[in-house]
């Protein structure tokens, strides 16, 4: 699918200014929108936007389906009376710099507690019909995640499949007595999505009258101590007891000599394709709902994937496995058209995966910061002489370091590779790498906040490899001033990068 010439910025919700210490869905986030517009950008990408895992990342979510009940504006909720404002406790572990995931997910929860109680109290008949609804047309997913969150919380720090027999196996009788004992729970489960997607279609809506298209995210893994696995551990390579026989991950690269070790238990792709690959569909079909261009994670993993066994420590001892990636991708088209996915082709990419990729469609990234090394090899695919229009081009992403981060880091021989590649003095690397993304031929453009901002590595999102820390990350309005906006305006006009009209192509400017 071809993208009209644009740019935009990578920052994800959690990073956003605000009270209640992290980002979420309330006027800062609106504010960014406008801010996106001043700069002439047409494109927000976020991270995934369910809820948080192992290591707070948020691409081991509790669910496939489900949003983040973090990112709910609590503000809102108060304005529709539901909530009491003056009755929550101060938390001083909150604050505007960085996440206290602990603090704020205690601080959080409790407020959308006291917002349920207030809506079961004082919702008016038009929200308890609107809630309703919402929990009826969401059913195939949202009772079994009510449930799955209900008994989490029953059975703190065990995974699923160490719960009491008859829940983990899912026996009928068990889930009936479990859905009736746990129903107030359950309750409040299904409120927090309601609100987190009522909140969602407003903020979308008004994103998209501004001309600002959201780019999502789709992570190729769910984590195992999610609803879907627990409600479908047979499209999961599990044993009897609920366990992983193997998990997902990369070998060694560049970002570690170890490999990656994710965790993930991996699809068993025969009972995908026996089913048609409705999980699958349903899936995608419900992140495109949600967003307007789909980032899919781990694209080579749907040609190949790398398998670990779930007893090794690291990802060393893994094995390169066929993916059904054609069947998959043909299957999702055949059910849902031509949709707006991003590949993410990034990692051990071989012929095998660009084929799949150009055979569907598909653009792929390029990341600016892998282009350039001591060997000053000319051809790597990652330097802007070698990008096509049917690709989007990163200064980094949200594995990398910052620009400004990674320029410190490099050897001294790939410094001067930079420099004589961009014509720069290395003064302010990370706008050099900026202008050179909106002046490549890729049809989309990306631009980390944090280079924006001209950041230093402290500021990184996530570093690949290593489990605690990442993802507390924010930025504060008096950081930003006007200079940044107006200098992404200037580079999008020079570039061809400007919105258009509906209906005024590029090409015809």
């Amino acid at each position: 699918m071809q993208f009209p010439r644009a740019s935009g910025v990578l920052l994800h919700l959690t990073a956003l200014p605000g009270p209640h210490g992290s980002g979420d869905l309330g006027p800062s986030a609106y504010h960014f929108v406008d801010w996106l517009v001043a700069g002439g950008q047409s494109l927000w990408q976020m991270l995934p936007l369910g809820g948080i895992g192992l290591g707070n990342s948020p691409y081991m979510s509790s669910s496939a389906f489900a949003g983040n009940p973090l990112l709910i504006d609590l503000a809102e909720l108060q304005r529709q009376g539901w909530l009491d404002g003056d009755g929550l406790p101060a938390d001083t572990r909150l604050n505007d710099e960085s996440i206290d995931f602990e603090a704020v997910i205690a601080y959080r929860m409790l407020a959308l507690g006291c917002a349920a109680a207030g809506f079961e109290a004082r919702a008016s008949a038009a929200d308890r019909q609107d809630f309703e609804a919402f929990c009826l047309a969401q059913a195939t997913w949202l009772d079994d995640y009510a449930l799955f969150m209900a008994l989490q919380a029953q059975h703190p720090n065990l995974p699923w499949n160490q719960w009491p027999q008859p829940l983990a196996q899912r026996e009928a009788s068990a889930l009936a007595q479990a859905s009736v004992a746990l129903a107030g729970a359950c309750l409040f489960w299904r409120f927090c999505q309601w609100v987190f997607f009522r909140q969602w279609r407003a903020f979308k809506a008004y994103a998209n009258g501004r001309g600002v298209r959201i780019i999502g995210d789709i992570p190729i893994f769910i984590a195992h101590q999610s609803a879907e696995v627990w409600a479908r551990p047979d499209l999961f390579e599990l044993d009897a007891a609920g366990h992983p026989t193997v998990v997902a991950g990369v070998p060694p690269d560049g970002f570690s000599a170890t490999g990656q070790r994710w965790g993930n238990p991996l699809y068993r792709w025969s009972a995908h394709g026996a089913d048609n690959y409705r999980w699958w569909i349903a899936r995608i079909a419900g992140t495109c709902a949600l967003v307007d261009l789909v980032r899919l994670d781990h694209f080579r993993g749907f040609e190949s994937y790398w398998e670990i066994p779930a007893s090794a420590p690291t990802a060393e001892l893994g094995r390169w496995v066929a993916a059904p990636g054609d069947a998959l991708l043909r299957a999702v088209a055949q059910a849902l058209g031509t949709l707006p996915i991003i590949a993410e082709d990034l990692g051990v990419i071989t012929p095998e995966v660009d084929a799949l990729r150009q055979r569907h469609g598909l653009p792929g990234m390029r990341v600016l910061q892998f282009a350039f090394g001591d060997d000053q090899d000319a051809s790597s695919r990652y330097l802007p002489h070698h990008h096509t229009a049917d690709s989007v081009v990163y200064t980094g992403t949200h594995d990398n370091d910052t620009t400004q981060g990674w320029w410190h880091a490099l050897s001294e021989p790939t410094r001067q590779h930079v420099r004589d590649y961009l014509g720069s003095d290395g003064q302010g690397m990370a706008w050099a790498l900026i202008r050179a993304a909106c002046a490549s031929v890729a049809d989309m453009a990306i631009y980390p906040m944090q280079d924006v901002l001209g950041l230093s590595g402290a500021h990184r999102m996530n570093q690949p490899g290593v489990g605690e820390g990442n993802w507390v990350w924010r930025f504060q309005w008096s950081q930003v001033g006007p200079e940044p906006a107006q200098r992404l305006y200037h580079l999008a006009r020079l570039c061809d990068r400007l919105p258009r009209p509906p209906g005024e192509s590029h090409a015809a400017a």
